[in-house]
């Protein structure tokens, strides 16, 4: 199994090569591929050093599966020419998210969509990767009617210039902006660029991508995203009106059997999720589960996860691994 990891230095592509090697994913050759500045560097893969290659090299070394975490414009340009040599990319950007012929996947709800046939694959927004992930088991017992989610994200969202920027803040050193506005002790209400109805992309994504998943249109979602000066980690805070109604202690016992979920709810113990208890783990994190006392049939839940993780580059790979077990690539 050949796999390249396409943006290997990036902060997502670097948790990709550590996470292929934490699964144990059957490679037998990492080819690791970046800009033409980065060409020549070097990436560690199981004691072993793997020189950075480039993109055109990368599609004429025709490996079996291609993960991206290049940005849209890139993905946009080289995830067909990776297909149409027979590799099976799964694209970590907003590019083919959206696309009608192309499968938007969070495992654990909709691989079974996949076939062989499938050579461009999206993974879903960090933010909506965690949202869906507490919101599918519950849709089928209850059908969603509307969701409200206010999202606080972190900085490591943007990327590495977004972290550096907090830390030189922090710091009290004057460096290159990620943003219009300093990060440190601020809040800002705006993920991603506006677009012409006020809402940012990132509140779009959230508000598009858990239909097309779930593949159903009955339900709608609205978003207000904001940055926070947490360096990793995302949370939101979602309202969930139902068709029907629940029971508190059963909702609780429905997310506690969903595989990749931890239900951290006990107000007596403060017991909820935070970052810091998602750092650096794969699951998604579910607490503050309580009736919303001013209309029928709702719901408030606290989700977290760790975004560079389940949000990116472990819910890639799982992809990957449910494609090499059912004979896909």
């Amino acid at each position: 199994m050949r796999v390249a990891v396409v943006g290997a230095t990036g902060m997502v592509g670097t948790v990709m090569i550590k996470l292929l090697e934490e699964r144990n994913f059957p490679i037998t050759e990492l080819i690791a591929v970046a800009s033409e500045k980065s060409v020549g560097s070097e990436v560690s893969f199981k004691g072993k050093a793997y020189k950075i290659i480039s993109m055109s090299d990368a599609v004429a070394a025709k490996p079996d599966i291609a993960i991206f975490s290049a940005g849209g414009d890139i993905s946009l340009e080289w995830a067909p020419k990776f297909a149409e040599v027979g590799t099976t990319v799964i694209d970590n950007s907003s590019a083919w998210r959206m696309d009608p012929t192309k499968k938007l996947v969070v495992p654990e709800i909709n691989a079974s969509a996949l076939s062989k046939t499938d050579k461009i694959i999206a993974n879903p927004n960090c933010s909506t990767i965690q949202m869906v992930m507490a919101l599918a088991p519950l849709h089928k017992k209850y059908k969603m009617k509307r969701v409200v989610v206010s999202t606080y994200q972190s900085v490591s969202g943007t990327g590495s210039k977004a972290v550096q920027q907090l830390e030189n803040e922090i710091k009290g050193i004057s460096g290159e902006m990620a943003y219009p506005y300093p990060i440190h002790k601020n809040a800002l209400p705006h993920c991603d660029v506006f677009e012409a109805n006020g809402y940012t992309k990132e509140e779009m994504k959230l508000a598009r991508e858990p239909q097309k998943i779930l593949d159903d249109r009955t339900f709608s979602v609205t978003a207000t995203a904001v940055r926070i000066p947490t360096a990793g980690g995302h949370s939101e805070a979602v309202n969930v009106e139902f068709h029907t109604d629940f029971e508190l202690n059963e909702v609780r016992r429905i997310l506690h059997e969903v595989p990749g979920i931890t239900v951290q709810d006990n107000p007596e113990t403060n017991t909820y999720p935070m970052p810091m208890y998602a750092h650096d783990k794969d699951d998604v994190f579910v607490g503050r589960i309580r009736r919303d006392e001013t209309q029928p049939n709702t719901l408030n839940m606290w989700i977290v996860s760790d975004n560079l993780r389940k949000g990116a580059a472990t819910n890639a790979i799982q992809i990957a691994e449910y494609l090499v077990e059912n004979n896909m690539v």
